[in-house]
């Protein structure tokens, strides 16, 4: 059975990729940065719209996979990355699909053969499978995409 499969890459830039049960792999980016005048909050609850419209449009979503980090250079990078995962898998919990933190080095040598590649190197692959990337963080969403078909055995 085909599923439709869902890679995000979480941050206030958040790239992603859906690859539907049936049709061709949809993938960008979108911006939760904070509006004017709006609280802290807005942020994830934007986000959680998203996801749900996401959804609705593709059909439905049977997985998720997103960038696990273990460490952030700032902290506000990692307040937001907080934040967004705890919102990602709390609304996965609520529609029961299920979701995978996958480490940034198994997503970089799966896509360049190199667990330490740069952000130009993941770019440079995913345009080498044909994807028209304009972002390091759609990059990275369309290389967790590809692992998780890997992983699952589907066909791109």
């Amino acid at each position: 059975m085909k599923t439709t499969i869902l890679a995000l890459d979480l941050g206030t830039t958040t790239g992603w990729a859906l690859q539907p049960s049936e049709g061709q792999t949809a993938h960008g980016f979108v911006s939760f940065k904070t509006q004017r005048f709006e609280g802290g909050g807005m942020r994830y609850l934007r986000f959680k719209r998203w996801l749900t419209e996401l959804k609705n449009i593709s059909g439905d979503i049977h997985s998720v996979c997103f960038e696990e980090i273990r460490r952030h250079a700032g902290v506000d990078a990692a307040h937001v990355y907080g934040g967004l995962m705890a919102t990602l898998t709390t609304w996965c919990e609520h529609h029961n699909i299920p979701y995978q933190g996958v480490p940034v080095g198994t997503i970089k040598k799966h896509a360049t053969g190199k667990g330490n590649a740069s952000k130009d190197e993941v770019i440079a692959a995913m345009r080498a499978m044909g994807h028209a990337v304009t972002d390091d963080n759609e990059a990275d969403a369309l290389a967790i995409l590809h692992w998780a078909i890997h992983q699952e055995g589907t066909t791109p």
